[in-house]
């Protein structure tokens, strides 16, 4: 059970209901029910990561694979499983899922590789100078900002998922780090 109860929009100012709902799969999410204990944080996180999103200079395909990366790398099954859903819905195969997730890139092609060592880099404090120069060879300052802050934003997110014992919704079973 988690550790916050999920709200309903009954449980919310009338402006915040709407942020219960995930906008690509209709329904409130555990996620955000959680987060709607404090309506004003659910906006700002809402908004944040919206930005993320639709800012970081990434393709639906690279902001997926860096999602994935976080939550492999913290461990995070609730935001690992709701990713892998959204990750199929924009293309990408489960060879390459489970390559993120197993740790094994050889699904990857040599940039996706770079894309996830890079997130992984981020994540573990383990940017280097070598590490950089190969995400720079790929990508320009402000798409290599949006990845760093992508990773570290879903990172945070699943931090908080950890703490409040998210469990995944009603009907759901985890998809395994190896979705195949």
């Amino acid at each position: 059970m988690a550790r916050v109860p999920y709200v309903d929009a009954s449980d919310v100012p009338e402006e915040y209901e709407e942020l219960l709902e995930s906008s690509l799969q209709g329904k409130p999410l555990h996620v955000y029910r959680s987060l709607g204990n404090n309506p004003e944080v659910l906006a700002g996180m809402r908004s944040f990561l919206g930005s993320l999103w639709t800012d970081s200079g990434l393709s639906d395909r690279e902001r997926e694979l860096v999602i994935l990366a976080a939550a492999r790398e913290t461990r995070n099954r609730y935001e690992w499983h709701q990713h892998v859903n959204i990750a199929r819905g924009v293309g990408i195969d489960d060879d390459v899922i489970a390559g993120v997730g197993t740790g094994d890139p050889s699904p990857l092609d040599a940039d996706e590789t770079t894309l996830v060592e890079y997130a992984v880099a981020v994540l573990r404090g383990e940017v280097d100078a070598v590490v950089h120069d190969e995400v720079a060879a790929r990508y320009d300052d402000e798409t290599i900002v949006g990845i760093a802050a992508l990773a570290q934003g879903y990172a945070a997110l699943g931090g908080m998922i950890e703490a409040f014992d998210l469990e995944l919704e009603a009907g759901s079973e985890f998809h395994g780090w190896d979705p195949r």
